[in-house]
C-alpha cells in the first residue's frame, strides 16, 4: 500500500512541467533532496540537499556546507566549513537557488505564489 501511495505522489509530480497546475505540496516535492544554494542577510550561502520547508518558510537542509568570503588575502576569497543538518530562517534568507535544468526552473517559480 506504501509503494502504492509513493507511485502516485511520483505521477502527479511528473504528470506536467506547469508549476501553477499543481497544488504546493506537490510542487515542493519536486524540490526534496536537490542540491539547493541558500543566501542569508550576513552574505554567507549555505549548500546542501533539501529536506523540508515548514509553513513559516524555514528551510531545512541535509549534508551542508557554508561558504563565506574573507577579506584577508588568501590563495582562495572563501572559506568553507562542512555543518551537516541546518536549518535556515525564512527572516535570514535572500536567495534560494535550486540545481535542475531550464525548464525545471520555469515549472518551479510558481513556488513563491
Amino acid at each position: 500500500m506504501e509503494q502504492e501511495g509513493a507511485e502516485r505522489s511520483t505521477t502527479i509530480v511528473a504528470s506536467t512541467s506547469e508549476g501553477s497546475s499543481l497544488d504546493p505540496i506537490a510542487r515542493v516535492r519536486k524540490l526534496l533532496f536537490r542540491q539547493m544554494l541558500v543566501g542569508i542577510k550576513d552574505g554567507r550561502f549555505f549548500l546542501g540537499n533539501f529536506h523540508c520547508i515548514d509553513k513559516q518558510g524555514n528551510i531545512l537542509l541535509q549534508d551542508a556546507v557554508e561558504y563565506r568570503s574573507i577579506r584577508r588575502s588568501s590563495p582562495s576569497p572563501t572559506e568553507q566549513r562542512c555543518l551537516g543538518i541546518i536549518l535556515i530562517p525564512a527572516s535570514c534568507r535572500t536567495s534560494c537557488h535550486v540545481d535542475c535544468s531550464i525548464e525545471e526552473q520555469l515549472s518551479l517559480i510558481q513556488l513563491k505564489e
